[in-house]
């Protein structure tokens, strides 16, 4: 697996080096983050090369890489266990036919930042945890917990056996803010182009709307999850 870009890179650095293969960086790349890598590498005792930025530009096949690419080992680029996440268990995002990774990417970053337990993503029809997508993340993609599920009514299904609030997003729905969203809750966002699944949403018990008052008909998704997963913060931060 390759990972791209200076942070990503130096987080893998951190916080996975065993699993780290080599780190290549591009020809011409100077300052304080490559003297701040090779250090690194230096350190570690990892392989650090200097190669012709083309090479790194066929690597990426588009996607930005700021000079810096890490090759990682698959076992170790998405550890069975994360025993320094510091979420809240209580708090899980379900997400549906994402395809864009990099609205899954964003999505990453707005869940760890707010301090989501865990967000799990159905598999079919939504985007891998794809280079692009880590990017995206800007580190998110190797802190935060992500599952990947068969089937989200089945899942839906089980989390409300756990004691689980479920509540999807879509327009129309409730304000978040005039919605209790401080116990256990599972927030559900669907994809860009068709929303929530059909029964995802009869599953819910409720649904979530963001009022939009100016002349844009919707936001996008990682927009939409942080107004949501905020409010949700907000609340249950609430003295």
């Amino acid at each position: 697996m390759l990972v791209f870009g200076f942070h990503p890179v130096r987080e893998a650095l951190h916080r996975r080096p065993d699993g780290v293969l080599r780190v290549l960086v591009a020809q011409g790349r100077g300052g304080g983050r490559r003297r701040e890598v090779e250090e690194l590498c230096r350190r570690l005792g990892l392989a650090f090369e200097v190669v012709p930025r083309q090479q790194l530009d066929s690597l990426a096949g588009g996607v930005p890489h700021n000079g810096f690419v890490a090759e990682i080992e698959a076992a170790a680029a998405r550890p069975a266990t994360r025993p320094e996440a510091t979420g809240d268990p209580d708090l899980i995002v379900l997400v549906e036919d994402v395809q864009d990774p990099r609205n899954l990417g964003a999505l990453l970053r707005v869940c760890e930042g707010a301090g989501v337990g865990k967000v799990l993503v159905r598999d079919r029809g939504s985007a891998p945890l794809s280079p692009a997508a880590i990017k995206a993340s800007a580190g998110a993609a190797e802190w935060m917990a992500v599952e990947r599920i068969t089937n989200s009514a089945d899942t839906i299904r089980r989390l409300k056996q756990e004691g689980y609030w479920i509540y999807g997003t879509e327009a129309g729905g409730e304000p978040p803010w005039q919605i209790d969203l401080s116990g256990k809750l599972v927030l559900v966002f669907g994809g860009e182009e068709k929303g929530m699944r059909r029964l995802t949403r009869e599953l819910c018990d409720g649904l979530i709307g963001l009022p939009m008052r100016g002349r844009v008909a919707s936001l996008n998704l990682a927009t939409a999850t942080a107004a949501v997963v905020y409010e949700a913060l907000r609340q249950r931060t609430a003295k």
